[in-house]
């Protein structure tokens, strides 16, 4: 089965030829972080099964977040540390989305537009909560930045799941008036949109915005999320990873890659064609500057909040909810045993056999960095 590290190795060096100078550090790490992943450039271990005696190697995976082979395990250290978080109770997903004229400006600010485009959103999601109208306490709130869409396009948008109660001001818990209801979204449009003109002001970045922009409705969708673990395992599976997965690719062929997506209103399975280069600089657009923090936290889910959310938790008489299902990454075929040389590892079988405990024979150490 074709992969993304399979394209990037193909045609990874003509594309850093073509960009040059131009090619972010973040887009030049991602590319030598996948090329790499699981090859013995980053080490390993190699070992010997005691039943068959077929030697197997283990290679490092590169750890970087926007690899579709990586980040499992935090993947699920992360959806079983939320889980335990969840108050019982009923959760909203809301969505907002960067207008279509400001997808340029946030692509060579991304930092700045990024920031203030999950903050803005949830800043106007609290407001609304507050107003007495509505629910009129501070809700749970997480919010987690995507980029594209099924086919790769660049559509910057901000997930929330929202709960559908919250802590008035005098400490009280709150339920949402009507069950499957809890924001107007063309009121929190107005709002987000108004905090968002406010934050480029802030940044000094207004005048690059066009100023048609601030007449157009922007686009806010909420829909009723139950408990909230369907939503929480959505966004868990690309926490740690972007826009696609290996499974997804179909072919690479003649410098063309093709690959699949399911279309989001027809449900029918679609196939798109591109270039390897056009595919790789698609892949790219959504690595994320480093260190920015994709998932943050609002409300009584902000760390400066623990006690408050303790309290909300001890006033909801509902039960607690089911541990949530954890998603599995693609093709993760590392092997994580022992890295003791001699060792054996009874929980982890050959691979080749599936019965012999397999022995660490050796370390392999990782390829120097060239420069």
């Amino acid at each position: 089965m074709p992969e993304v590290a399979d394209i990037f190795r193909l045609h990874g060096v003509a594309y850093r030829q073509r960009f040059g100078q131009k090619l972010l550090p973040s887009h030049r790490r991602a590319l030598d972080d996948i090329e790499q992943c699981r090859t013995p450039d980053l080490g390993g271990h190699l070992y010997s099964c005691l039943h068959c005696g077929r030697e197997h190697y283990s290679y490092h995976s590169c750890q970087n977040r926007h690899c579709p082979k990586c980040q499992q395990e935090r993947t699920e250290r992360w959806l079983r540390r939320q889980a335990s978080r969840m108050l019982p109770c009923s959760y909203f997903l809301i969505t907002t989305t960067l207008p279509q004229q400001l997808r340029s400006l946030a692509r060579s600010q991304q930092k700045i537009i990024y920031g203030i485009l999950m903050h803005s959103a949830a800043a106007a999601i609290q407001k609304l909560a507050l107003d007495p109208r509505y629910l009129g306490a501070t809700p749970a709130i997480l919010g987690v930045l995507h980029t594209w869409t099924r086919g790769m396009a660049y559509h910057p948008h901000v997930h929330f799941l929202v709960s559908t109660g919250g802590l008035d001001r005098k400490g009280r818990w709150i339920d949402s008036k009507r069950p499957r209801y809890l924001l107007p979204t063309r009121a929190l449009s107005i709002i987000f949109r108004a905090k968002f003109c406010d934050g480029l002001r802030k940044r000094g970045c207004l005048h690059l915005a066009p100023p048609a922009v601030w007449k157009k409705n922007w686009v806010v969708h909420g829909q009723h999320a139950g408990s909230g673990e369907t939503v929480l395992t959505y966004l868990a599976r690309y926490l740690h990873r972007i826009a696609i997965s290996n499974s997804r690719i179909d072919n690479i062929d003649n410098e063309q890659v093709t690959f699949h997506y399911r279309d989001n209103k027809t449900r029918r399975l679609k196939h798109i064609t591109l270039s390897a280069q056009d595919f790789i600089a698609r892949f790219l657009q959504h690595v994320l500057p480093r260190g920015f923090t994709k998932v943050r936290t609002y409300g009584l889910w902000n760390p400066s909040s623990a006690a408050k959310l303790e309290a909300a938790r001890a006033q909801i008489p509902a039960p607690p909810l089911a541990p949530v299902t954890t998603p599995r990454c693609d093709r993760d075929r590392g092997v994580q045993i022992s890295t003791a040389p001699g060792s054996v590892s009874a929980r982890h079988r050959c691979p080749f056999c599936r019965q012999g405990p397999l022995l660490m024979r050796q370390i392999i150490p990782r390829r120097a960095r060239s420069p």
